[in-house]
């Protein structure tokens, strides 16, 4: 580190004029904050997000290290390996020149079809609180990266997000939604918090005096600054007031120097009536200044390096990515005791997923990994030679893949990029004033910038070439997306036109138009010149679409089969062989930000596939990918069943090791997994009416809801099975500290023949009468113990009395803990926890804040 370099923020905001002060409250960019040269005050850099660290660009970003999804995380139930995670997003962000992460994602999980659904870590408000605290303090281990808690709050669906309102009593606030966010500020305390865009109780959060000033900054003590989500801020000075410190991305928009000017000269009243003030700027200013000096006080210098790089894909980075997606995995049904696999077995692989490779779901989550191992790449790596395999049926939304099978003329993956002013560029001879080579099928322009593209008219021309070789002789079908306008040719061929009449549809969050498609006879082993002619959003014909990028692009092709023969071909293809690895699921298509799911099912024939694949072989190990629960009609004709999620870079080294016992599973599940959609507690209120969301589940959340209702689930919260057996006994439970503190003693036996980890869950039970309706039980704590064959451990926990056992008195305002008895109930889900013992509080308490 450099020589300490001064930098005081009460000092630097005298000398800023009104203006400077005001550009501060705004990004420059999509990535960066404002700097005033004059002042040595530098810009410092932001990048999503949860699944890892993206860098400064979504378009043709920097590759980068993918984290499985946050479901994934959360169901490892491991603290010290989630402090890991987070030190290892904190280096890749170093690698890419930020400061900040925009993750983790803390939002609760209502109910199983929120298309956000797989960033987030649960529905246990607990559990989501107890993850998120351990990768923030693991990422702002070093000083030089932070944390930004996200999205504050309930911003747990997608439709209508920008707008609609939730309706929710403050005692489900206080209990389930801000409680993870209450334990991050307790145990982690973030240097960041951002924004939902939803309003909740009439107020956007993005303005709410109650969520931003009086909990987070005021009963909660939290020094975070507070930023919104991109273009989630629309009252200027309510914003201001109420808290928000900076509004992404920039430049200008709501906050320009005209408009706050204006305001302060009009001395403008705000909601509450009172007159807007320079103060108020000021308070502002001072939490960005503090922040930016945390980071010049860590790196010794106000000269940052922005630059980006790949050294950090390294064997060591995709070690250990490899053992957090392994320890991801749930192993959800074992009989005959099928896995794990032996590598000398007669093995087949079945499946959609098995040879594609959906690291991650969709939306600002999605990164551009430094590589991806598919299922079959990893098992066929584990067995050391082929596998026979079967594609089984298709399950696209909408085509891809094209890009990333296409060569340039250098012989590169991808495609090459040229971009041009004039749409004339091909008989102009006009030159291309930026070449780029980019290897992903799905192109997101909206943090574009180029010298060369004004940032208003966002007016410029594509011309994308590269090589296809066919894999297949068949009829090969193309698709094409596009937020602006493209025509696709084929050796000089016009096969596509998607800009001559274009049709909206829901792609790039509903600026683009719907998928156009057409076909072509391929040869194998033949390779053919692909051209696409691209329009910015500039050149679009759909009315107000695309008011925040300068465009995309989505293509993608795929061999044309019939999907009966496809099955068939499958079921044979079982049947000859001794077991049958079947990989199905979803994608980021159908796990993304902006569109939540329709439903939990399986897409397209994947049902009839493994139905039938089950009747061939029924030594078959379904493996299934996705974030959140999908419904499961087959699941009593199936032995094996283990949920894999979005694994990351690594996600199919780990499946093979699962698969064939190099990892024992231990993960559990971070959700429940109700049997069908309309079990789960907000499938009556999973929709926006009229422009509000009624939370009327309330307190009852998740598991909490299917106990109180004596509803059965397909797997519990918290359930997860290992290769080997565990024992729990001797619960001891006893009040100390002045009977603030409650100590839980449990013994955790192995019993089985291998080593294994158990992870030991902690529940609360109000026993006595209570003044309001209390749940079940609630989880409180867990930790996840390895044992050698026949050990055994005794595993102490120290629990918060008032944390553990309260509830929220929307009355007066303040948490209450009951007088009465209690139960600890212990065990390894939601729905067995065999050990119960009860304690007694002989005072209420009164209480808020941390």
């Amino acid at each position: 580190m450099s020589e300490t370099v001064y930098f005081n923020p009460e000092e630097l905001l005298e000398q800023l004029t009104l203006d400077e002060k005001i550009d501060l409250l705004t990004a420059k960019d999509y990535w960066h904050t404002v700097p005033i040269p004059r002042l040595s005050i530098p810009s410092i850099k932001v990048t999503d997000g949860p699944g890892g660290s993206r860098g400064s660009k979504r378009f043709n970003s920097t590759k980068t290290a993918a984290f499985p999804c946050g479901t994934a995380l959360g169901s490892t139930f491991d603290k010290k390996l989630l402090f890991e995670v987070g030190k290892l997003m904190a280096i890749e962000a170093q690698h890419k020149g930020a400061h900040v992460i925009l993750g983790p994602t803390t939002n609760i999980q209502r109910g199983p079809l929120g298309g956000r659904g797989f960033e987030s870590v649960s529905e246990d408000p607990f559990l989501s609180g107890i993850v998120a605290s351990n990768i923030v303090n693991g990422i702002q281990d070093s000083g030089k990266v932070g944390a930004t808690m996200k999205h504050f709050v309930c911003n747990d669906m997608e439709m209508e997000r920008f707008a609609y309102d939730v309706q929710v009593s403050d005692r489900a606030l206080r209990e389930i939604y801000l409680e993870p966010f209450r334990l991050a500020v307790k145990n982690a305390d973030p240097k960041l918090f951002m924004t939902a865009y939803n309003k909740i109780q009439g107020v956007h959060a993005s303005t709410s005096e109650k969520l931003l000033k009086t909990i987070l900054r005021e009963e909660w003590n939290s020094s975070s600054v507070i930023i919104s989500d991109w273009y989630g801020s629309s009252h200027p000075m309510t914003s201001i007031k109420s808290g928000l410190d900076i509004d992404f991305p920039g430049p200008q928009k709501f906050r320009s120097n005209a408009i706050l000017k204006h305001l302060l000269f009009s001395n403008a009243e705000t909601r509450d009536g009172s007159v807007f003030t320079e103060d108020d700027i000021n308070e502002r200013v001072l939490k960005i200044l503090t922040l930016i000096e945390h980071f010049v006080k860590a790196y010794g210098t106000t000269d940052f390096d922005f630059q980006e790089d790949t050294e950090n894909n390294i064997q060591e980075t995709a070690l250990f990515l490899r053992k957090v997606a392994a320890e991801s995995i749930v192993l959800l049904k074992n009989e005959d005791n099928i896995l794990p696999l032996n590598k000398t077995d007669d093995i087949v692989v079945i499946g959609p997923n098995a040879k594609a490779k959906y690291h991650a779901g969709g939306g600002s989550a999605f990164i551009n990994a430094y590589y991806v191992v598919s299922p079959y790449e990893g098992i066929v790596k584990a067995v050391g030679k082929n596998v026979p395999y079967s594609k089984g049926c298709d399950t696209h939304k909408s085509l891809s893949w094209l890009i990333e099978d296409c060569k340039t003329e250098n012989n590169q993956i991808g495609m090459t990029v040229k971009f041009y002013k004039k749409s004339d560029y091909k008989t102009s001879g006009e030159k291309p004033f930026r070449t780029e080579i980019v290897d992903a099928s799905l192109n997101f322009m909206s943090d574009l910038r180029d010298p060369n593209i004004d940032v208003i008219e966002r007016l410029f021309y594509c011309d994308w070439e590269g090589f296809y070789t066919a894999p297949e002789d068949g009829v090969y079908e193309l698709g094409c997306q596009v937020t602006g306008t493209a025509i696709i040719y084929i050796n000089d061929k016009l096969v596509l036109d998607n800009r001559t009449n274009q049709t909206k549809g829901s792609f790039y969050y509903g600026s683009g138009t719907i998928e156009e498609k057409a076909t072509f006879n391929m040869v194998k082993g033949e390779t053919y010149k692909i051209r696409i002619d691209f329009g910015s959003v500039a050149t679009s014909k759909l009315e107000g679409g695309g008011l925040t990028t300068c465009g995309g692009l989505k293509v993608g092709i795929n061999r044309l089969i019939d999907p009966e023969e496809e099955i068939q071909r499958a079921k044979d293809l079982a049947a000859k062989h001794a077991k049958v690895v079947l990989i199905v699921g979803l994608n980021n298509e159908f796990e993304t930000e902006g569109e939540d799911r329709s439903n939990m099912d399986l897409p397209a024939l994947t049902n009839k596939l493994i139905t039938e694949v089950l009747k061939s072989n029924p030594n078959t190990v379904v493996v299934n990918q996705s974030g959140t629960p999908i419904s499961a009609p087959w699941i009593d004709h199936c032995k094996v069943f283990l949920q894999t999620y979005y694994g990351g870079n690594e996600l199919g080294n780990a499946i093979a090791d699962v698969l064939f016992g190099n990892v024992n599973p231990s993960a559990k599940l971070s959700v429940t997994w109700p049997k069908k959609v309309q079990d789960n507690p907000s499938f009556l209120n999973f929709k926006s009416n009229m422009g509000r969301v009624i939370y009327g589940e309330d307190i009852y959340v998740g598991y909490k809801f299917y106990e109180e209702v004596e509803r059965e689930v397909e797997f519990p919260f918290g359930y997860g099975l290992s290769y080997t057996a565990f024992t729990l006994s001797n619960l001891s439970v006893g009040l100390t500290g002045d009977k603030k503190e409650l100590d839980v003693s449990v013994t955790l036996t192995n019993t089985g023949d291998k080593r294994g980890a158990e992870v030991v869950q902690v529940y609360t039970q109000r026993k006595s009468p209570s003044a309001v309706q209390r749940v079940n039980k609630e989880l409180k704590e867990f930790e996840k113990v390895v044992l050698n064959v026949g050990e055994s451990k005794s595993v102490t926990f120290k629990l918060s009395v008032k944390d553990s056992c309260s509830y929220f008195d929307e009355i007066k305002n303040k948490w209450h803990l009951e007088a009465g008895d209690y139960n600890i109930l212990v065990g390894n889900s939601s729905a067995n926890v065999p050990l119960v013992q009860s304690f007694t509080v002989e005072k209420k308490l009164i209480w808020s804040g941390l």
